[in-house]
């Protein structure tokens, strides 16, 4: 996951660069601000595909149902927040300016947060569950 957070990071930095933002206080509010909402889409992920292998799927089945059945639900809320912040990522207004490094911060990170919810979240899932044995299963029933 430490991974992950920094290449979130690094997007965060590409978008400031791209929008010539400066690295300051507002756009590191906004890394946080984004981090926190990439930490829920994926726990929302994550319980989804537990529930699954709970019910008896295996770690693969598992993750796929739940990146395909929780990206309505995750696009939505990445989306909600990424056009509530365009106004502010233009600056547009007096003293706009100031606070335009947040949106363009939450708004860069939230596209590759999403990327990674929808993709590398269910993929992790299935590698680090797939030893486990789907439930209700014994040695016998596989054979």
């Amino acid at each position: 996951m430490r991974a992950l957070a920094a290449v979130m990071f690094s997007c965060i930095v590409w978008m400031l660069l791209l929008t010539h933002t400066t690295l300051n206080v507002p756009s590191l509010t906004g890394a946080v601000m984004c981090m926190g909402v990439a930490t829920a889409n994926s726990i929302l992920v994550i319980s989804f595909a537990r529930e699954r292998m709970d019910e008896g799927l295996s770690a693969w089945d598992a993750a796929l149902e739940a990146g395909h059945t929780r990206m309505r639900p995750v696009i939505m809320t990445a989306l909600a927040m990424i056009i509530g912040m365009m106004p502010m990522a233009l600056g547009f207004g007096e003293g706009g300016e100031q606070n335009a490094p947040l949106g363009r911060a939450v708004i860069g990170g939230l596209i590759f947060a999403t990327v990674a919810t929808l993709f590398f979240v269910p993929v992790i899932f299935s590698v680090m569950h797939g030893h486990k044995k789907i439930a209700g299963t014994t040695a016998e029933q596989k054979a």
